[in-house]
């Protein structure tokens, strides 16, 4: 599929590393017009870049103004296995209706089925999620064959008072995660609970700990370990999205669950945000969980603020 022309006067060109602040900006400015969401984080983009299979000359475009305002970003991340990709994209506001999306995802589409080509002619699956709130934006995937795949939910809570102190199951011990020391331990758990999770990919140890670990805004007193024993049964995962609090991972191993386990977590973590003066704590999570997360959130307090539509299809080699 050949990609289509940009508008006049704009213009096309591979991101560069100082350009995480303004590409930050551009999501937050995308966010606040669909659904006001404003959390993302100059660490978030870097993130996605630090991916192994990732490269941003190759993965990545933005379109800017001949002023150099940038006004429309895409991505392509591979999965460890190559068969699967999710893409993500962003117009600015200003610029809405001028084809610059359609654009975009053409050239995403087209560097994925090279990518195809490249993987031995297989087929890969090919992910994006759209805001509930963007209606174009459903209107373009859906003119470029893809198909509603699942609905997530952005879920929250804001706390009024001091939350309930966590009630442990017998046995189980809370602490912080030490780095050097609980790397692999916490990324298997993390593995093992969301194994049965809709479209669970592996994520490779190295590219986990240079991700999530290894990078600067990592709070290791956000990470909390669930112990019984010398065994580990369960981890949540939090960080700092703007001025709200981030639940990254809450899981718990299979042996563990139905025993409270995931609810004293989260309760746990509530309380650590509350006591550094964070009210606001929120999430994604599958509205189609089979593990009943949506459920506990909701038993937590949190309720439903977002919704997005992921969407999918198969790309096959060029």
């Amino acid at each position: 599929m050949e990609a289509m022309t940009l508008p006049a006067g704009l213009l096309l060109r591979s991101p560069r590393v100082d350009d995480a602040e303004a590409i930050a900006n551009l999501i937050n400015s995308y966010g606040l017009a669909t659904d006001g969401d404003t959390s993302v984080t100059i660490a978030d983009v870097r993130s996605g870049w630090a991916e192994v299979a990732f490269d941003l000359t190759e993965d990545a475009w933005l379109v800017t103004t001949p002023q150099g305002q940038i006004v429309g970003y895409e991505e392509v991340q591979y999965d460890a296995n190559a068969q699967h990709v999710d893409i993500d994209g962003y117009v600015h506001p200003t610029a809405w209706g001028l084809g610059i999306g359609t654009f975009l995802l053409t050239k995403a589409d087209a560097r994925v089925r090279m990518h195809a080509q490249q993987a031995y002619g297989a087929a890969i699956a090919l992910y994006a999620g759209v805001s509930a709130q963007d209606e174009m934006a459903h209107q373009l995937f859906e003119t470029m064959g893809y198909h509603t795949v699942r609905y997530f939910w952005h879920m929250s809570i804001t706390m009024q008072s001091e939350p309930v102190i966590p009630q442990w199951p017998t046995g189980i011990r809370v602490r912080v995660f030490v780095a050097g020391q609980d790397d692999r331990i916490t990324h298997a758990t993390r593995e093992e609970a969301f194994e049965d999770h809709w479209n669970h990919r592996l994520f490779p140890f190295e590219e986990w700990q240079r991700t999530r670990v290894q990078i600067e805004d990592f709070d290791p007193t956000l990470w909390f370990l669930a112990t019984d024993g010398d065994e580990l049964a369960g981890v949540i995962l939090c960080r700092y999205r703007g001025d709200e609090g981030w639940v990254g991972s809450l899981g718990v191993r299979r042996p563990w669950r139905q025993r409270g386990l995931g609810m004293a977590l989260l309760q746990h973590a509530f309380g650590e945000f509350y006591r550094r003066g964070t009210r606001t704590v929120a999430l994604s999570v599958d509205a189609q969980n089979l593990t009943g997360a949506t459920r506990l959130y909701e038993r937590a307090g949190m309720h439903v603020i977002r919704q997005y539509t992921v969407y999918g299809k198969e790309v096959r080699a060029l």
